[in-house]
C-alpha cells in the first residue's frame, strides 16, 4: 500500500535555505574561513524564540493568546515558562506563568529563518538593519519590538509583544557566526 506524503505530513523536500546552505553557503564559508574540512564549517544548531508576558500575572488569557500566536509563527507548539522562585518585589510567585518559548531545529528552523529574513524584517518600520549581538560562543541574539511583523499575527494583534530570537551556532566565535548569517542574507547594519 502506497502512502501519499502530503496527507501523512512526511514532506521529503528540503527547505529552501537548507539547500542554499548545503550548495552555496557551506563551500563559500569553507573557502572564506580557510577551513580544511567541510565539517568545520559553522552551522545553525537551533533557534529559540522567547516571549515574556508581563500581563501573565493578571490573567492566563494573555499567555494563551501569546502561545497561540507563537505556535502560528513557529509552526510548533511552544512551552509555557514559569517562575522558579517567588520574588515579592516583582509580585511573582513560584510556578507563575511568565512567558512562552519554542526551540526550532531542522526543517522548521530553516523555514523560520527564511520567513524572518525575507518577510518579517523588511516589514519593520524605518529598518536600518540588525545589530551585531554575538556572545563569546558565537551565538546571536535578535530583539524584535513588535511581533506584528510576522504576517500570521493578524488575529492576535490586540496587544503588542516583543520577542527575543536566539540563534545557537557551533561556530565558536562571533566572526564565523557573522560570516554564516551574512551568507544567509541577514541584513546587518553597516
Amino acid at each position: 500500500m502506497q502512502r501519499n506524503n502530503a496527507i501523512v505530513g512526511n514532506d521529503m523536500t528540503k527547505p529552501r535555505l537548507q539547500e542554499v546552505y548545503e550548495q552555496k553557503v557551506r563551500p563559500a564559508l569553507q573557502k572564506e574561513l580557510e577551513l580544511s574540512n567541510i565539517m568545520q564549517v559553522p552551522k545553525i544548531d537551533k533557534i529559540v524564540i522567547n516571549v515574556g508576558v508581563k500581563a501573565a500575572e493578571d490573567s492566563s488569557k494573555a499567555i494563551k493568546a501569546v502561545s497561540a500566536g507563537i505556535a502560528k509563527i513557529a509552526g510548533q507548539a511552544p512551552v509555557i515558562t514559569k517562575a522558579r522562585k517567588s520574588i515579592a518585589g516583582f509580585k511573582i510567585r513560584e510556578d507563575m506563568p511568565l512567558g512562552v518559548k519554542v526551540t526550532l531545529r531542522g526543517k522548521r528552523m530553516y523555514n523560520f529563518l527564511d520567513k524572518l529574513i525575507n518577510i518579517a524584517l523588511p516589514r519593520v518600520r524605518d529598518f536600518q538593519g540588525v545589530k551585531k549581538n554575538f556572545d563569546l560562543h558565537g551565538n546571536y541574539n535578535l530583539g524584535v519590538k513588535e511581533w506584528t511583523i510576522f504576517p500570521e499575527i493578524v488575529e492576535y494583534s490586540e496587544k503588542l509583544y516583543g520577542m527575543n530570537i536566539t540563534f545557537h551556532m557551533n561556530a565558536g566565535n562571533g566572526n564565523a557566526s557573522f560570516a554564516l548569517l551574512k551568507q544567509f542574507g541577514m541584513p546587518f547594519r553597516k
